[in-house]
Order: structure tokens, then sequence, then C-alpha cells
């Protein structure tokens, strides 16, 4: 295959400065104290790199929307999360600039749910669990996906997470179309497809979840972090060796959804996922 280019990327050649200082700040948040990085340099114009108390974003001004979030889960971070009721209100990221940020008014009547990257339902707080309802962590998505197989493979997530004790998680979009769709007046474009990569320290292995972004019952499957750099142009654990990041690990997939013939051959053909 060949690695894919967002559309609205290609001839840019102005790069945003660096934010040294900021990924000082929260390179904790990723493997081996490194964020994801851009393995296609295409994909930095307009780029800003964004702290936040326990997850940190990538936030392109092209797309109006994260291209990664990064996140540390523990055990006692999960079971404080389990403890704090979930609420929040979906608002701007007034750290971005206005003509680079989407509003809240980009996704009225467009159909689509403001999907979170980094879940709210993993922050410990009432404090941190807002700052995941800032819209430089959301992303144009499907109700079908976005309260369904979704929030499945979140809480997966979080249930791995207490059973081996800690997680390095980073989530993103994809986009692999021709023309790619957009909403509101700030063109917040739809993502085709969905991710969230897994690596678990103890036993040194790493994963990625895919999901189709469609209004039909969306297909998920898993594929190797080796894959998605290769498709998205994003490597989201580059402090890590080649050879974690070749095979998938068994990965979770719910609560309810019994291993079926059709989730066993889901399953089997998972390393030719078309995104």
């Amino acid at each position: 295959m060949t690695r894919y280019v967002l559309p609205l990327l290609l001839g840019l050649a102005r790069l945003l400065p660096t934010h040294g200082a900021l990924a000082e700040g929260c390179a904790e948040l990723g493997a081996g104290q490194q964020l994801p990085v851009l393995d296609n340099a295409k994909l930095s114009p307009r780029t800003q790199l964004l702290c936040n108390a326990r997850y940190a974003v990538l936030y392109s001004g092209l797309a109006r929307e994260p291209l990664w979030s990064a996140e540390h889960l523990d055990t006692a971070m999960v079971r404080a999360a389990m403890a704090t009721p979930r609420r929040g209100e979906f608002h701007p990221d007034t750290r971005i600039a206005p003509d680079a940020r989407a509003e809240l008014e980009d996704y009225v009547r467009s159909g689509f749910d403001r999907g979170h990257m980094t879940p709210s339902g993993d922050m410990p707080d009432e404090q941190t669990q807002e700052e995941t309802f800032l819209l430089s962590n959301i992303v144009p998505q499907h109700a079908v996906l976005n309260r369904g197989r979704w929030a499945e493979i979140e809480s997966a997530v979080r249930r791995l997470a207490l059973r081996e004790g800690e997680l390095y998680v980073v989530t993103g979009p994809a986009f692999h179309a021709r023309t790619l769709s957009a909403i509101g007046t700030d063109r917040v474009l739809v993502p085709t497809s969905t991710w969230k990569a897994i690596y678990d320290p103890r036993h040194e292995q790493t994963g990625v979840y895919v999901c189709h972004n469609v209004a039909r019952t969306p297909g998920c499957s898993h594929v190797s972090v080796a894959e998605l750099t290769h498709m998205t142009g994003i490597d989201p654990f580059p402090a890590l060796p080649a050879r974690m990041k070749q095979a998938c690990m068994t990965l979770p997939f719910g609560t309810t959804r019994r291993r079926t013939t059709t989730h066993r051959r889901r399953r089997a053909r998972q390393a030719s996922y078309r995104w």
C-alpha cells in the first residue's frame, strides 16, 4: 500500500516553530518519555502541541482537530476515574488562534457526534475530565461508532490497564479518501477511521484498534503499530524498538461480544485491514 498523505496538507511547505518547551512539559505521557512523532513531515504545517494535566494532543490547524492524543493510564488513575461521575461541557480551546480552531457551532446539526480521542472516562477527577471536553481533543464521529464499538473499546482499554498495571495509549483520526468531507464553517475534517494504539510495558507488547467511521455498523479490527505508522505517517511510540511494533498484541474487544466464527475470521484477517 502507498502511504496515505492528507490531501489538504499536500504542497504546504511552511512549518510552524517546534514546541520544545511544551514537549518537555508533558513528555512523561509518552512511552519512554517520548511523545508521538510525525513520520511524514507533510503533516506538520500548522500543528500545535497542547499539554494538559493528564493527556497531550498534537493539534492540526488545517484539519481543525487533533492528529493524536496521548495518555498514560495506570491502575490508580482508572480506579479514580471509575469513582468520578461523568460530566463535562464541550468548549473551544482558546490556546488555539481563532482562525485555526474548531467551534461548537461547527458540530451543530452536522449529523456527527463530538468524539473524544482521550476519553473523559479515563480521567481521575472533575478537572481533568473537563479538559477532555476541549474541542482540540475531539473529532467528528458517527453516533453508531462513538456510542457503540468505540465506547466498548474505551472500556476494554481501561479494564486492560487495571489488569496490567499501566498502559500508554495514543488515539487519533485517519483520513483515507480522495475527497474528504468537512463540517461547519470552520471545515472540520471528518475522519474515515479512528484508531487507538496501546503499549503494555509489562509484557513489552503493542497493538492498535482501528474502526471505520461510517453511518452503518462500523467495522473494527486490530493492526500492528508498524502498519499504523505506514498508513497514517504517525509513530505513536517512537522510543520503542522496531521489533515491538511489528506484531499486534491480543487486544480485548468489549464485554458483550462473543467470539463467534465471524469474529475469529475478522481477527485472522486483521493484517489486511483496509483503512
